[in-house]
């Protein structure tokens, strides 16, 4: 997707696309909120509200304008906008010129049901607020059942009540009418169905069964388990039933399986790839810290970790460890990376898993969300550490490896020739 330069007097124009209801507001706040975030939810409302009640369109307004109500930079508010594309409540155009116009198209969510049979939405939902959460939720939106054995039904059909007719209406074409719009989920599919498709025989999967909404399924659960065509083959193998179709609930559940037992029963989640932008701190000078600081924000944990590897690769034990930070524990990305590099510089360049997850619990209890609080805490931490260490012995001749950015003077202090290389190389890898 093309990605293009927004700025402050670029205009927008909001078009309802839909039939927004008050329902809407409960679905978007309890189902996608946990998924999407308050940002992009107050971004979606914020819209809303640009609609009159029954207005199709609204006025031109200028991002600047959305900056001032909502209290948001520019960025944080194109990331939630982004968020909102990706799950499917708008849809976005823009006419390039000196200055960019957008059209901003809403987009109903899908309801309970579909929401809950989605095998992407529900598995991230599940994720992101837990299983006692996620049963809550169910449980809310179920309908509720009721005995009608003592009940006769009397409902009267239409002819019961009206006669026909003999004048006709004047046509209407049924697609100018306002109604209640959903956008599907677009995914880039990383394998290649037809393939797979081909390679099982007629023998076991009817291609006569291999409907649309089938290929679909299997698009979502490959993206959402991280299959590849191998895998996809042999979980669809085994998802066939008596009539040679495949049973989407089977196929569902054999994903969840062979995900969970590939990565020791965790389910998937969507997190951010970087550290939140409300969260990042406003870089206004080019000091070393400040480029330390960047880094971490910018670069996600599996790039960082890859780089600090040297191969461009990670561990399983690598994975198991960036798992448990970034869902078990949900600390931000950026919190991770510093994190990771306070780790890998105080035991020689070392991730052991029940180190790291002592240190992270630590960081958790002491509700560390920028990275510059983590950076801190890391530097009190090691004096604390060192002070303790030291106490009744003498101090040992050989320093220990400390990450740069641990010495609060760096800027009082012109850094030697060893430790400007050592700060380049380290910007160089995440550039």
């Amino acid at each position: 997707m093309e990605k293009i330069n927004l700025l402050p007097a670029d205009t927008f124009i909001v078009i309802n696309n839909t039939t927004l209801k008050d329902d809407d507001r409960l679905l978007i706040s309890m189902l996608y909120q946990p998924i999407i975030g308050g940002l992009a939810v107050n971004l979606y409302f914020t819209f809303w509200s640009f609609l009159d009640k029954h207005k199709l369109m609204s006025l031109e307004w200028t991002h600047h304008h959305l900056m001032a109500s909502m209290r948001f930079d520019l960025e944080s508010i194109r990331q939630a906008r982004e968020a909102l594309e990706a799950i499917g409540l708008i849809k976005t155009y823009v006419k390039k010129g000196s200055v960019n116009n957008y059209l901003y198209e809403l987009y109903s969510p899908v309801p309970p049901h579909e929401f809950f049979s989605n095998p992407i939405l529900n598995t991230v939902l599940y994720n992101n607020v837990g299983k006692v959460e996620y049963e809550r939720l169910v449980e809310y939106f179920k309908k509720p059942k009721i005995n009608l054995d003592d009940y006769t039904d009397i409902t009267c059909a239409f002819t019961d009540v009206f006669k026909p007719v003999t004048e006709l209406p004047v046509e209407t074409l049924s697609a100018d009418i306002k109604r209640h719009s959903y956008r599907n989920l677009e995914l880039v599919s990383k394998i290649n169905l037809d393939n797979i498709l081909s390679k099982i025989p007629e023998e076991i999967l009817n291609p006569r069964g291999i409907t649309n909404d089938i290929k679909e399924f299997i698009y979502k659960l490959s993206f959402i388990y991280n299959l590849d065509d191998f895998n996809t083959e042999e979980l669809i193998r085994n998802s066939v039933n008596d009539q040679r179709k495949i049973d989407k609930e089977l196929l569902q559940q054999n994903c969840r399986n062979y995900f969970r037992f590939e990565n020791d029963g965790k389910l998937p989640s969507l997190a951010y790839k970087h550290q939140p932008e409300y969260l990042r701190k406003n870089i206004q000078g080019l000091s070393k810290r400040d480029k330390m600081i960047y880094t971490f924000e910018t670069t996600t944990p599996a790039d960082f970790l890859r780089a600090k590897n040297n191969t461009g690769t990670m561990t399983k034990n690598d994975k198991d460890i960036l798992t448990y930070l970034l869902i078990e524990l949900n600390l931000n990305p950026g919190v991770v990376n510093v994190l990771i590099d306070y780790v890998l510089k105080i035991n020689n360049n070392k991730l052991v898993k029940s180190f790291v997850e002592a240190i992270a619990i630590q960081w958790k209890r002491s509700n560390i969300e920028t990275v510059e609080e983590a950076m801190n805490f890391a530097e009190q931490e090691y004096k604390k550490r060192k002070e303790y260490a030291n106490k009744g012995k003498k101090q040992s001749k050989k320093e220990d490896t400390i990450p740069e950015w641990f010495n609060q003077e760096i800027e009082a202090k012109k850094p030697s020739e060893t430790s400007r290389k050592q700060i380049e190389e380290i910007l160089k890898e995440y550039k």
